[in-house]
């Protein structure tokens, strides 16, 4: 004998869209305020790297555009630890690599690449390089990052190699170079150096590091277990034109600067 059947309690009504938080980046009443958000988020920036341990000595930055003097840029003190960045650290540097605001010195190999990325990129706010050692494995190689993983399809020719080493960059026409290699990408390869990436916001250009160092480490394991299978063109720009622009970038970014925003404040004194 069969039951009568009793239906459950109605299910709550979703609730309207519109009423639902959305992060998205944030609009400024001045240029004062576009300013201390830039700041903050490289110094969080900053400190990611260190927890993700993309420090190598002294060597790495990352530069924030000024909103308002557009040749000069904030950058993190020479030979400070990534990890203990605070806003009131960070150093304004001319083109020239000249200290205009701040305490400390900063890396003039960082100006002499990052001063001509600027100059040859006005889109650009940010600039990262760092040593990381899964990007510097791959600039060994000399390769591009080939389209194996949704992430990397991101970087599908969206980004190219600096076919030369010369050294510590400290020339202007060696940041020319690199600049032009960058071209309209949003990273670069620097061969037998390390990795490069830009963003139309500190979030978006730290994003892409962090995306590119963790591609290049997946590929160098998959080569390593065996050989891997390419993503066709048409799937991997249909994929870099859904995951490949800057907002996707800055959207990703938002759950790491709540995670240090949230577990390290003293970052932003």
């Amino acid at each position: 004998m069969h039951g009568t059947y009793e239906p459950g309690p109605t299910p709550p009504a979703p609730l309207p869209t519109d009423s639902l938080r959305f992060a998205m980046p944030p609009m400024h009443d001045s240029v004062e305020d576009e300013r201390r958000h830039r700041k903050e988020r490289l110094a969080g920036a900053l400190r990611i790297f260190g927890r993700q341990g993309f420090e190598d000595g002294v060597s790495g930055h990352i530069t924030a555009r000024d909103p308002e003097f557009t040749d000069c840029f904030w950058v993190n003190p020479f030979g400070m630890p990534f990890k203990h960045v605070t806003v009131s650290d960070l150093v304004l540097a001319n083109s020239e690599g000249q200290v205009v605001e701040g305490r400390y010195h900063v890396n003039q190999a960082a100006f002499t690449v990052h001063a001509q990325v600027h100059a040859a990129r006005p889109d650009v706010v940010a600039v990262a390089h760092c040593h990381s050692v899964h990007g510097r494995a791959l600039s060994a190689l000399g390769d591009l990052l080939d389209p194996i993983t949704q992430e990397s399809c991101a970087f599908y020719e969206d980004h190219a190699v600096y076919d030369a080493y010369s050294g510590v960059a400290v020339d202007a026409a060696e940041g020319r170079r690199i600049a032009a290699a960058l071209d309209t990408g949003k990273g670069l390869v620097l061969r037998n150096h390390g990795l490069l990436t830009v963003g139309d916001s500190v979030d978006a250009a730290a994003w892409w590091f962090l995306s590119m160092e963790r591609s290049a480490q997946v590929q160098l394991t998959a080569r390593a277990a065996g050989r891997p299978v390419l993503i066709d063109h048409k799937a991997a720009v249909a994929t870099r034109e859904q995951l490949g622009g800057d907002l996707v970038a800055w959207i990703n970014y938002q759950p790491l600067w709540q995670d240090i925003s949230r577990s390290e404040p003293d970052l932003l004194s």
